[in-house]
This record gives structure tokens, sequence and C-alpha cells, in this order.
């Protein structure tokens, strides 16, 4: 049901008329199996703010996500050498236990905007079409949205954006791409900047418009290994600022100062690359 546990015999589920429904099925089993259980509607629990109850909740789901992560990963990995039927039943079974997860998702935990993304990239590319290139000029003063808690292909391709595209861009964060009218989302599920096909959205922007800097193209092969990781480039170095960037979430920095730490990272690494 994808309650989670307070207290030895606690569980707790949002206040929501289905998990209410679920919870009263399962306390009038226990009973009728000669057990005991009492269901308690709670507004508030002494000790435990919302924030650390969402926090538990998405902990909670991150774990199941992962585990997907993996099986994930280790599909991409085995795929061209399986027969289609064989392909398409995992794909199948993969997709289930997503739509599973998400159904107990109930606070939108982050890493499920991951799993669909590399999801989307398991089902393999689409009937391609050719990607025009843009012209900066046309997207300067312009507002960004992208995800909170932002990791290392979301901070980097920020960085991007602001260094090399718009020269006073404006970032902002939401669940869903059409949050906030007129903004542009990047990194976020099935948007024009996202990822595609084997791309993260930092390499996808490099292509979209056309950024020819060794510099920032080694860096997209970091960000790459980093945020996909599948060794694509076997290259190691963004690893260490992608666990920086997700421990600064951990302490509850606001997301636009998670983006201006990483701006510093991500300037640092420019200048050594640069200077090789």
């Amino acid at each position: 049901m994808g309650a989670v546990q307070i207290k030895t015999s606690t569980y707790l589920l949002p206040d929501e008329a289905a998990q209410y429904e679920q919870f009263q099925w399962l306390a009038k089993q226990i009973r009728d199996y000669g057990g005991d259980s009492t269901l308690v509607r709670a507004q508030e629990i002494e000790g435990l703010t919302r924030e650390r109850v969402i926090s538990m909740f998405n902990e909670a789901r991150a774990k199941n996500y992962a585990e997907l992560r993996r099986s994930l990963q280790d599909f991409i990995t085995r795929r061209r050498k399986m027969d289609a039927d064989g392909a398409a039943s995992e794909l199948e079974r993969l997709t289930r236990q997503f739509r599973e997860v998400r159904a107990v998702d109930f606070f939108d935990s982050p890493r499920g905007h991951d799993v669909a993304m590399l999801l989307r990239r398991a089902e393999g590319p689409k009937r391609s079409r050719h990607l025009e290139k843009l012209d900066v000029k046309r997207y300067q003063g312009k507002t960004w949205l992208t995800r909170p808690r932002p990791e290392i292909d979301r901070v980097g391709s920020a960085w991007l954006i602001a260094r090399f595209i718009d020269r006073k861009p404006k970032f902002v964060f939401a669940q869903t791409a059409d949050a906030i009218r007129d903004a542009i989302p990047f990194d976020m599920l099935d948007t024009e900047f996202s990822h595609h096909g084997n791309c993260c959205t930092f390499e996808t922007l490099i292509r979209r418009f056309a950024i020819s800097d060794k510099a920032v193209t080694k860096i997209g092969e970091m960000i790459h290994d980093a945020d996909l990781d599948d060794s694509r480039f076997q290259r190691i170095e963004a690893v260490g600022i992608d666990r920086v960037l997700k421990g600064w979430a951990k302490q509850g920095l606001p997301d636009d100062e998670i983006l201006r730490r990483g701006f510093d990272c991500f300037d640092a690494l420019y200048s050594f690359l640069q200077r090789r």
C-alpha cells in the first residue's frame, strides 16, 4: 500500500479516500483473524513535521526506484542481444513495476522523474526526426523551469544555459513542466530540452544550440556518465560533483542556493579543462 512505519506496529498513509479505504479493509481483516487493530485519523503527529513525513515517504519510494533503475540499466545493456519478443516482455514487466511504484508515490519523489526518463530510454528511440539548430538570440532573458532538488544534469544544464545560451536567465523550480506560464522547461519528462535517445539534457542542449566548445563537450561526457551511469565515455570526474549536490540537498539547502554553488563547481571545472 506504500505505508511507512513510524513505530513498531504503527503505519502511516496520507489521509485520502482511497488510502483510508485500504486501511479500513486491512483493519477489518486483522480483526477477522483474531488480531487487534486501530485506525486513527490524525492532523499532526507530535515530533514529526510535515516535511519529515514527506521525506519518509520519498525515502521509501527512492529505494523502490533505485531497484527499478538498476533493472532498467541492466535491460538497456542487454537489449541488443535479446530477441524482440523477449525484450518486449521484459520491458512490459518493468513498465508495470514502474506504474506500481508510481501508484504509491504519494509525494512525487524526484527519483520517479529520473526513472521515468530512463524508462523512455529503455523503450528505444521513436521514429527519428530532424531537430533544428536553435539561435541563442531567440532565447535571451527567458525563464527556465526545472524540477526541485537539482542534481548533476539539471545543475550542469542550468550552468550551460547561463554561460553559453541566455545571458540573463531566470531559473525557477516546479514539479510539472506547465506549472509556470511561458517558462522553458528543461530536464523534465517529454519536453524539448530533456533526455533524448542516449543523450542527457546537457548533451541535448549542446546539440540544439550547436555549442562547439571542447571543454563543454568534455563536461557533457562527464555529466552523461554520472547521470546515466552507463560508463559510455569512461569519465568519472563529475561523480564527485553529483554526490556533493545530493549532499547539499540532504542538508536542506534551497534549490537556488544549490544551483549557485553548483555553478561555482562547473566554473572551476571549465577553467581547469580549458588550461589542459
